[in-house]
């Protein structure tokens, strides 16, 4: 069986962060293993508390993890410590670690910083880099470009200057009044969209950590990363169909709807 990492923070209701992560896994057909940045204590109406664990501890986490079960790919989430992201970046380089996939947790949706701009720079010269493939929102695509997005060829612009700078691969998720769900992929081979029909579902809470968990896993099972990114469209599309309702705010996606329909 194929394997992949998520390194990324716990969600307490299980719909986004470490939780979407393995569940996103096991959906997608590869055995999921973690290191845990943070606890946090949350649910589908907002965060009440975080607790970051040492540098030590998730570097050894990291350790236990390559020294046994080597990962076919790895998928990191939000860190916000310019300590843990140097850590993660050290472990990645040291055990020559292939299929990264970086979701760069800088920006909500609604355009507020969740990081400090120091981190955001440790985020760009420590883990960027290393990734094969980064998957910022409209707003995070703004940060590490510096230019305003306002239309598809402000993406397709933005996701170049950032693939030159960077040198990896960036994948620019639509949405946030540019687009309807399309989804812009620029890479050594250029721009590639990807076409999605947004589903009215306020159920959204984890889309972003589910995206990246599944564009890890297919790479993972030795898809391109052109089929990677198609596959995870298909799978997050299907799991906000299915219409899941759970909780009092933004509820979780369906991450086993695949197993419902059978």
């Amino acid at each position: 069986m194929n394997t992949a990492l998520t390194i990324a923070g716990s969600d307490s209701s299980g719909g986004a962060g470490i939780q979407a992560d393995l569940k996103t896994m096991t959906a997608n057909g590869v055995y999921g293993m973690s290191a845990i940045t943070a606890l946090t204590a949350q649910n589908t109406t907002g965060v009440t508390g975080i607790m970051e664990v040492t540098p030590e501890f998730l570097g050894e986490q990291l350790d236990a993890v390559f020294s046994d079960i080597f990962p076919d790919a790895v998928k990191t989430g939000m860190v916000s410590s310019i300590e843990l992201i140097r850590v993660i970046a050290d472990r990645l380089t040291k055990y020559n670690a292939r299929n990264i996939v970086v979701d760069p947790v800088m920006v909500a949706t609604s355009g507020a910083k969740l990081i400090s701009d120091d981190a955001i720079e440790s985020l760009k010269e420590y883990l960027l880099p290393l990734a094969t493939v980064i998957t910022p929102n409209i707003p995070e695509a703004e940060v590490l470009s510096g230019m305003t997005i306002t239309s598809e060829d402000d993406m397709v612009e933005a996701a170049k200057s950032i693939y030159e700078s960077l040198g990896c691969a960036v994948l620019c998720k639509g949405g946030h009044q540019v687009n309807d769900a399309n989804d812009l992929l620029y890479s050594a081979d250029g721009p590639v969209w990807f076409k999605g029909k947004r589903i009215d579902n306020p159920n959204t809470h984890g889309t972003g950590c589910t995206l990246s968990s599944a564009i890890a896993s297919n790479l993972a099972k030795g898809k391109t990363l052109e089929e990677s990114v198609k596959a995870a469209k298909d799978y997050i599309s299907g799991a906000l169909a299915a219409m899941l309702d759970l909780g009092k705010g933004s509820g979780p996606l369906a991450h086993n709807y695949v197993f419902l329909q059978k």
